[in-house]
């Protein structure tokens, strides 16, 4: 059977998995998120908690964060884009991400091949006969 899932539904699964995963990889939630969605695209505005190794490193290898924060974000990307497409159950044309480590804010924009709508999602249901 299927059921209509509304965007709000979808805002709201969004959100929680954009904070799972960065728990998974940073071993810390965001501070704060908000989602957006508009037609194609979900906007996810956030501010982190820099990794404070990240932060001490931050000062003495610039270059060397960078490279790791690029990493981080491409391993970011991997994971939103397997969990983000089974939650919406549309395919994801391209994850956009970018991370300011001095004040600790970012921004995704998830840009699918159609629209954004309230799209039938598949659901187990188990009938009991006696």
């Amino acid at each position: 059977m299927l059921m209509k899932q509304t965007l709000s539904t979808i805002k709201q699964e969004v959100t929680r998995t954009y904070n799972s995963i960065n728990q998974e990889i940073f071993g810390m939630g965001v501070r704060s998120q908000r989602i957006d969605i508009v037609e194609d695209k979900i906007y996810i505005s956030a501010i982190h908690k820099r990794i404070p190794a990240l932060k001490i490193l931050d000062e003495r290898e610039r270059t060397l964060t960078i490279q790791i924060d690029k990493a981080l974000i491409e391993a970011n990307k991997e994971l939103l884009r397997e969990q983000i497409e089974l939650i919406v159950g549309v395919p994801i044309k391209t994850i956009l991400k970018d991370y300011d480590p001095h004040t600790e804010y970012s921004v995704t924009v998830i840009i699918f091949t159609e629209v954004l709508e309230s799209y039938p999602i598949p659901t187990e249901r188990s009938y009991h006969t006696t």
